[in-house]
């Protein structure tokens, strides 16, 4: 039996995207998330599956719903040979089953090549139907190996993997936040300390502006975007950090009578299904909407309109306006071809508030380039307004250094990075830790 524990990224070892880290020891073999690379199209943006034989895959386990961490879990179920067992978050399976039907969608709308798209609906239902459910800070056993969630922070039903296997401890922080928002907790602190600790390094070390400047800067920009006429657009996926980023608006429109007047539009078909998942598991979230939960629903917004379905080309834009639409890295979908019709014109804004995936429309206009290509193949100026303010809900440097220091591992691995912001946290990581091997 293999006395050497094997871990091998299969996706997101230098980049973010196609989350997906094999972990082999004593005779076990697992699974650390299956997602897709938003910025490549089919087969290319599924992690290295054949590096490995999916049969012999013991337990998969999922950390969160964000497609770059489950999007590619219906392939491995439906089009390999995998038959292990998958664990996740009761939030994480509800809401995985939302966002991957809404994924499908926007491969229809995109008119996808049929090599592209990975699997069906079916598949879809059938690899749902095999997910099995697992509690907060309740052991589970398959085998020689037992394992825990932890609360990750990040997005509803985020959690860390705390893994015991053959005498050792892992522990797989997923993506994780140590900040406590509007409707989330902070990450937990496990009790004890792993052997080896698997930690996301998606900022490097770069280190954020205060929770009230990110606020400030958001709702300061939509309100410069509106206040001259313009459309402000603000690309999000549908289920997630929009919810936070909504919470934020609606506050700030209550609080400006002034701004009333102006609509705020949510242009999901998920949006009444988000409602309700987002109510059914309000007990997770943090204190300050569990008690909100007792009078009223706050995701019930007041200033925030439901588009469940749009025509880009007859909506009624003659006038200032806040649009939140999916999808996130502007690929394809709404938020695409409001893009297209809205970024020549000077009095138009894009607000990125979250981390544009490299090889994504999202991250190419953040360069502010002069012109962009449209999904028709057109080029056009880009005039409109981008800016971009992070409520992606990872740690920065500051606060992954503290966590590392409080779980105190004896090994670390870093993963979910691009290659030089990977690079550059080592390297103020060994400065500090000199005990650490290189």
């Amino acid at each position: 039996m293999e006395d050497i524990m094997s871990i091998t990224p299969l996706g997101s070892g230098q980049e973010v995207g196609r989350s997906c880290h094999l972990l082999e020891f004593r005779g076990m073999t697992i699974l650390l998330d299956c997602g897709i690379h938003p910025g490549y199209d089919g087969l290319n943006g599924l992690p290295y599956l054949d590096r490995i034989e999916p049969d012999q895959v013991d337990v998969l386990l999922i950390t969160h719903f964000h497609l770059d961490h489950v999007a590619s879990l219906p392939y491995l179920t439906e089009r390999t040979s995998f038959k292990g067992r998958i664990f996740m978050t009761h939030p994480t399976k509800a809401v995985t089953r939302l966002l991957l039907g809404d994924y499908l969608r926007l491969l229809q709308m995109k008119n996808a090549k049929p090599e592209d798209v990975l699997y069906t609906e079916a598949d879809l239902q059938s690899c749902i139907d095999k997910i099995e459910l697992m509690d907060f800070h309740t052991t589970v056993t398959v085998g020689g190996l037992s394992f825990y969630a932890l609360n990750a922070g990040h997005v509803l039903g985020a959690c860390m993997f705390f893994l015991s296997l053959g005498g050792r401890k892992i522990l797989y922080t997923g993506d994780y936040s140590m900040e406590d928002d509007r409707h989330l907790m902070a990450a937990e602190i496990p009790a004890e300390s792993p052997d080896v600790l698997i930690v996301e390094a998606t900022y490097g070390v770069q280190v954020h502006a205060s929770r009230a400047e990110r606020e400030a800067r958001f709702t300061g920009t939509i309100e410069r975007v509106i206040s001259r006429g313009g459309r402000c657009l603000i690309p999000v996926f549908a289920l997630g950090r929009a919810q936070e980023l909504l919470l934020i608006l609606d506050e700030y429109w209550q609080a400006n009578p002034h701004l009333q007047n102006i609509p705020i539009w949510y242009a999901s078909k998920l949006a009444s299904r988000a409602l309700r998942v987002y109510q059914t598991y309000a007990n997770m979230m943090n204190a300050r909407i569990r008690s909100q939960m007792d009078v009223s629903n706050p995701f019930r917004f007041r200033f925030i309109q439901n588009l469940k379905s749009i025509d880009v080309n007859s909506f009624d834009d003659s006038g200032p306006s806040v649009v939140f639409a999916s999808p996130g890295m502007l690929q394809s979908g709404v938020s695409r071809q409001l893009f297209d019709r809205w970024a020549s014109d000077h009095k138009n804004g894009v607000l990125i508030a979250g981390y544009a995936v490299e090889h994504t429309l999202a991250k190419e206009i953040m360069a502010q380039p002069k012109e962009v290509v449209t999904l028709e193949g057109r080029r056009q100026p880009l005039n409109a307004l981008v800016d971009y303010v992070s409520f992606s809900a990872h740690v920065d440097f500051v606060q992954n250094r503290s966590f590392i220091n409080q779980v105190a591992p004896k090994h670390i691995i870093l993963v979910h990075g691009q290659k030089d912001e990977m690079g550059r946290l080592k390297s103020a990581l060994l400065l500090q830790y000199k005990q650490f091997p290189e």
